[in-house]
């Protein structure tokens, strides 16, 4: 009876596993999905692993306490057992029970601190994005590439064309190239907000008058999508996000285009570099 049960316990985890991994999309979350969205960077490939571990470490646990419960019950109760033993205390299962979960511990610990030091920054960048958390909606700007930015707010679910997922579509996306170590620098000019990507493995406190850090490196093309993952008001439902990820060669002509469109948000040179622009055009 112990033994089917356990083979039925393990063939239900081994199924909800497998069908998790078969309900995902690029990006996006989909009904009765159960796993994690497809990673899309570095980070989000060493989460997923640490969550496997953690997975089965968690069952290898549940299914001993499991069985271990039944067996008492079994062996002990009052009709099996009707003298029941009188100790009370047993040296090697209490030295058992103390070593076993440090070890645990430890196997668990390595691998996160390693993760955390892991995500934590990139030391040289190959770009830099600012994202500033507004409410309702996101600023983002690219100092590397002129400092141009824009602001980008929910489409409205009347106004949305066929294909564009409802809460998700923005009227201007980031557009990030892949292949490239992208530093994120995170604020906010009001109250705390948190831009969260599931696909990246990011997701990190936007907080007023404080600059965090993250970063990312995308390793495929394609359209990711994540929201505000703080409670900041009447419109936290309402802030989307949409990275969509090219090439660099399509990123070098995006970023061309893109400082002509939103021009207007570059900032003024400096007065010394006016001066000289100025003493160059009357040379």
């Amino acid at each position: 009876m112990t033994l089917r049960l356990h083979a039925l316990i393990t063939g239900a985890a081994l199924f909800l596993l497998s069908f998790g991994g078969s309900a995902l999309a690029d990006g996006i979350a989909t009904p009765w999905q159960m796993n994690f969205q497809e990673a899309a960077s570095p980070v989000m490939e060493r989460i997923e692993d640490f969550h496997n571990l953690l997975f089965w470490i968690i069952t290898a646990i549940t299914l001993f306490v499991l069985v271990l419960l039944i067996y008492v019950i079994v062996k002990f109760n009052e009709k099996a057992n009707p003298v029941p033993s009188k100790t009370t205390h047993n040296t090697f299962i209490e030295v058992v029970w103390t070593v076993v979960p440090i070890i645990i511990l430890v196997v668990i610990a390595v691998p996160s601190f390693k993760l955390l030091f892991y995500q934590d920054k990139y030391e040289n960048p190959d770009m830099t994005l600012k994202v500033v958390g507004h409410q309702w909606y996101w600023s983002y700007s690219y100092p590397d590439q002129g400092g141009f930015g824009f602001d980008s707010q929910i489409v409205q679910e009347e106004d949305l064309k066929p294909g564009q997922p409802r809460l998700l579509t923005v009227d201007n996306s980031v557009v990030l190239p892949i292949d490239t170590n992208i530093r994120v620098l995170q604020t906010a000019d009001d109250v705390i907000h948190n831009w969260a990507m599931p696909a990246f493995g990011m997701k990190l406190d936007a907080v007023p008058g404080r600059t965090n850090e993250n970063w990312v490196r995308i390793t495929k093309t394609g359209d990711y999508y994540g929201q505000c993952s703080e409670l900041c008001g009447v419109g936290h439902a309402y802030m989307p996000i949409h990275v969509k990820a090219v090439t660099k060669e399509e990123f070098a002509a995006w970023v061309a285009t893109a400082k002509a469109k939103y021009a207007d948000s570059m900032p003024a040179p400096a007065a010394e570099e006016a001066q000289v622009k100025v003493a160059q055009a009357k040379n």
